[in-house]
C-alpha cells in the first residue's frame, strides 16, 4: 500500500486476506496489522479461503478476484453464504465494469481498486465492517446503474407481489438505504445508534427473505423508494 498516515483508533476486526500473490497478501497483512486489526488467516486460493473460513470466522474478508483456482466472485458468494456470513471487500486491479458487477451481485460489501492509498483500503476496511457499502470513487454510481437497470425489468410471473408489512421506522430506514446513505448517516439523520440501524435493516432482510445489502437495495428500488422525500 502507499502513504503511511496515522488512522484514527477503531473496534478491532477480525480480518482475513485473499490473494495468491504472497508478497502483496503479506503487505495488505502488515496493514491490517498496525492498524490494530485481527488477521485471522490469509489464503493463497480460494478453496482454502472457504474452508479456512469456516474456522478463523472472520468479519471481514480482503479478496482479490483473480484466484488460481475459483475466482474472488466464487469466494464472495461462498464467504457471503456462511454462517456467520462474512462481509467481503473485493481488493483487485481491475475496474472492469463486469468484475465490478459480478462482485456485488456475488454480494460484495465493497469493491476497491489495488492502486487505493493504504489510508482509503483501511477506511474501506472500516467501513465494510459496519457494513456499509464502499466503493472506489467512480465505481459507486455503476453499480447504482446497475440496481436501477434491474429494478426495471420485467418481473417474472412467479413472483409474489404480497409485501411483507414493515415498520413505519424499518421504511424510513429502508428509504435511506436505498438513497446511498451509510448506516452512520442513517443514524445521523434519524438520531439513532448505529446499533440500532443495523437491528433495523437486519429484521428487515428477515422479513423481505433477503441475504444482503445489495438485494436489499434493489427490493427499495423496485417499490420506488428511493424517489420518495
Amino acid at each position: 500500500m502507499v502513504s503511511r498516515v496515522s488512522e484514527e483508533s477503531t473496534e478491532s476486526l477480525r480480518v482475513m486476506v485473499v490473494d495468491d500473490h504472497p508478497m502483496w497478501r503479506d503487505a495488505v497483512a502488515r496493514d491490517l496489522a498496525e492498524a490494530g486489526h485481527e488477521v485471522v488467516a490469509t489464503a493463497g486460493d480460494g478453496r482454502t479461503a472457504l474452508r479456512v473460513a469456516a474456522a478463523a470466522r472472520p468479519q471481514v474478508a480482503v479478496v482479490d478476484l483473480q484466484l488460481p483456482d475459483i475466482s474472488g466472485v466464487e469466494v464472495t458468494r461462498g464467504l457471503v453464504a456462511a454462517d456467520p456470513p462474512v462481509r467481503v471487500l473485493v481488493l483487485s486491479a481491475s475496474g472492469e465494469q463486469q468484475d465490478v458487477l459480478e462482485a456485488v451481485k456475488a454480494g460484495a460489501t465493497g469493491y476497491l481498486l489495488k492502486s487505493a492509498a493504504r489510508e482509503e483500503f483501511l477506511g474501506a476496511v472500516r467501513t465494510a465492517g459496519n457494513g456499509d457499502a464502499v466503493f472506489t470513487p467512480g465505481l459507486a454510481g455503476l453499480v447504482l446503474g446497475e440496481y436501477r437497470r434491474l429494478a426495471a425489468a420485467p418481473a417474472r410471473p412467479d413472483e409474489d407481489d404480497s409485501t411483507p408489512r414493515l415498520t413505519e421506522r424499518e421504511t424510513e430506514v429502508l428509504r435511506l438505504v436505498a438513497k446511498g446513505l451509510t448506516y452512520k448517516q442513517i443514524a445521523e439523520r434519524l438520531v439513532l445508534s448505529h446499533r440500532t440501524v443495523q437491528n433495523h435493516v437486519q429484521n428487515t432482510l428477515g422479513k423481505l427473505q433477503l441475504h444482503n445489502r445489495v438485494e436489499l437495495v434493489r427490493y427499495a428500488i423496485e417499490k420506488g423508494l428511493d424517489r420518495e422525500s
